[in-house]
């Protein structure tokens, strides 16, 4: 039986048999809803009141919720029987408080009862997934974004960057645009996310940005589930340009490209230039039409001597890798560490109980 891979984001979970060059075989909601034990809903019951988020801004944060979830992952979707459960790797998302990892580690083997055990970091996963073992990861998440230089398959953790902005951010914002343009219409943040992830781009540059907003013929209608039309224009480009410029979201700091150049300040100068032009972009937002484009246009013009460098993935790879990179990367590093035992066994657990996480998974 394949060990299987699970890479939990705040908006996706992403699971499936450890095969690299496929897709993972199972990518649901992370979010979930409770349902009374009789499983009926009264009608005064709010979806605010019954939702749960387990991962929130990468970290596992409701583990009931959690527990509950990854049972349907593993039992219903990828078929495991109740004690024949095999061996399982975890995407670790950047700067993984050490408590979280010791209660999935403890969860794992207490109440799914598997029998081996691995996690690893999102970041280095991005670059397995590529073909790399050093450079820089730019993680857009859902909640977060991450930005990660690793050396020799080791994260550089003194110059990592956590910025607390990601698509739900820019999300928010464009349904503040939204409501700016079309006044008489009523928008939920469930709309307006399939609106950002179908519309959302970025200019070319900051000029072509300005001059959009004096553009009159960008809008195109849409029509809402409910009926309702909405027109979209450039409000679509506002998305993609709070990344370069946060001052959109009322940020005071630097654009995505600058925070990856002084990210690396903090190592050997020697490194630089390794990290920088071994550049890998994740997560959904990523994708984002122009996006890619722009980031390499702004990568000329930064400050840093070395220029960034993204990095495409090899052709074998399966279509849309930015979406689950570091669910690939797992998969590849599946295919090593549990044939050669280099995993956390139940036997090791018992010996030493869930601390063992930190000594054998690194």
């Amino acid at each position: 039986m394949e060990a299987v891979v699970v890479d939990a984001g705040s908006k996706l979970l992403k699971a499936g048999p450890a095969v690299p060059d496929q897709a993972p075989s199972m990518i649901i909601p992370t979010q979930m809803k409770r349902v009374p034990e009789d499983g009926s809903l009264s009608e005064n019951s709010s979806c605010e009141d019954i939702v749960v988020d387990p991962v929130a801004h990468g970290y596992i944060r409701d583990w009931d919720a959690m527990e509950d979830l990854l049972h349907h992952v593993l039992y219903t979707g990828l078929g495991w029987e109740i004690g024949n459960e095999g061996q399982i790797l975890f995407t670790d998302p950047l700067c993984t408080p050490k408590a979280v990892r010791e209660q999935l580690v403890q969860l794992m083997f207490e109440t799914f009862n598997i029998s081996g055990f691995y996690a690893s970091e999102q970041a280095v996963l991005s670059l397995y997934a590529v073909g790399r073992i050093s450079g820089c990861t730019v993680d857009i998440g859902h909640g977060k974004i991450d930005i990660a230089p690793v050396i020799e398959g080791a994260v550089q953790h003194i110059a990592s960057r956590r910025l607390e902005i990601g698509g739900v951010d820019l999300t928010k914002l464009l349904a503040q645009e939204l409501s700016k343009s079309n006044p008489g219409v009523n928008l939920n943040l469930s709309d307006v996310e399939k609106l950002k992830e179908k519309f959302s781009c970025c200019a070319e540059d900051e000029v072509a940005y300005a001059k959009i907003f004096k553009l009159h013929d960008v809008e195109e209608k849409h029509t809402l589930p409910d009926g309702q039309v909405i027109k979209i224009g450039r409000e679509k480009y506002t998305v993609g340009e709070a990344l370069f410029q946060p001052s959109i979201l009322g940020l005071e700091a630097h654009g995505i490209v600058e925070q990856l150049v002084r990210s690396v300040t903090p190592v050997s100068s020697e490194n630089h230039k390794q990290l920088l032009e071994n550049t890998v972009l994740c997560g959904g937002t990523a994708s984002m039409t122009g996006f890619e484009d722009r980031f390499q246009r702004e990568a000329g013009l930064c400050s840093s001597a070395i220029r960034p460098t993204l990095i495409k993935p090899p052709e074998y790879m399966p279509e849309n890798l930015t979406f689950y990179s570091a669910w690939v990367g797992g998969a590849i590093l599946a295919k090593v560490v549990f044939p050669q035992n280099q995993h956390v066994t139940k036997a090791d657990y018992d010996e030493t109980g869930p601390s063992i996480v930190h000594r054998k998974c690194f």
